[in-house]
């Protein structure tokens, strides 16, 4: 499988007047699992798209593999893109399916036999090659939309959301497998999702987007332990950092200051005082939403054994390294 760079330099975007992208400057090394990630309407799927040759650059510099391709047909980009819909053809089989750009390609058909068989061993598609996709899981259908990419053996692949669609049990299988599928075919892959499990889970380098621009890029661990704002703390980890403002704050050095639920333990004293107002019992863990008065309320996750109420008292310590301090304009301190 061939590797290759994507260098992204002041890329913009524009309709009309309305400017969605706002000078992304990026670099993804061959074979790195790169995860775009941030609420809707942030400009992941728009990037994604630009980087495919389905929308046009507004201004900037796109490079594959040492080659500028602003100004090249998706054909010719050396991509190949898994969307949301798996978009099979209902009457081909899964062989047709996924041997239909090879064929439109003009591929020798012994070629096109190769490179499908091969595909299928990898996603394990095998046994279900001359069945219609009617007769297959969802799960099944995005394997065949995965391995329909496989065979074109790109420079780059591209996912857009592609386990939306799936239920949550299917979901993380699937987040395995596409773990364990970039690491047999060590390719480029640029993803993009709205979920920041899927981002911590699969990334190599999470690019975190905010209204367009590029809010912090790292490995998964490091935006979590060391958020460059409030906003990637708010969106990375789940359930998501409490936020204190006030005298809290104040006291700390800080306009606002940030502590996880993970970090949060019932102690007698502690500095964090309020009601419980609803427990999530889940078994192996609790999740206690405590009504802190002006502090606001704040969610604690907790051990699942506890013994929780709604209309306990409930006293919350932390260790002072889990304490996450920003300034006025949302920057960590």
């Amino acid at each position: 499988m061939s590797q290759s760079d994507v260098r992204l330099r002041g890329i913009q975007k524009s309709y009309g007047k309305v400017h969605v992208i706002h000078g992304v400057d990026l670099d993804i090394e061959p074979g790195e699992f790169t995860v775009f990630v941030g609420p809707s309407g942030c400009g992941k799927t728009t990037l994604l798209r630009m980087i495919a040759g389905l929308e046009e650059i507004s201004g900037g510099t796109l490079t594959i593999g040492g080659e500028s391709v602003n100004d090249l047909p998706p054909s010719d980009r050396g991509v190949a893109m898994v969307f949301q819909s798996y978009a099979l053809y209902p009457h081909k089989t899964v062989f047709d399916n996924m041997a239909f750009a090879l064929k439109i390609a003009k591929v020798p058909k012994e070629e096109i036999a190769k490179r499908v068989n091969a595909a299928a061993e990898i996603l394990q598609l095998g046994e279900y090659l001359q069945r219609l996709p009617k007769a297959l899981s969802g799960g099944q259908r995005q394997r065949v939309a995965i391995g329909r990419a496989i065979v074109r053996n790109p420079k780059v692949f591209l996912f857009d959301e592609p386990l939306s669609n799936l239920d949550a049990a299917l979901r993380t299988k699937m987040r395995v497998e596409l773990a364990t599928l970039h690491r047999s075919l060590g390719a480029t892959m640029i993803y993009v999702t709205h979920d920041q499990v899927e981002a911590m889970t699969l990334a190599d380098k999470i690019v975190v987007l905010n209204k367009g621009r590029v809010e912090q890029v790292g490995r998964p661990l490091d935006l979590y332990n060391k958020p460059a704002s409030l906003f990637v703390a708010g969106f990375i980890g789940s359930p998501q950092m409490n936020f204190i403002t006030g005298d809290f704050a104040a006291q700390r050095g800080a306009t606002t200051v940030g502590l996880r639920p993970e970090n949060l333990r019932v102690q007698a004293g502690g500095p964090l005082q309020g009601t419980l107002r609803h427990s999530e019992k889940l078994g192996n863990e609790t999740f206690a939403y405590v009504n802190a008065g002006a502090m606001g309320e704040i969610t604690a996750r907790m051990e699942g054994t506890l013994p929780l109420e709604p209309g306990n008292t409930i006293e919350l310590a932390f260790a002072p390294e889990h304490l996450y301090r920003f300034n006025a304009d949302g920057k960590s301190i």
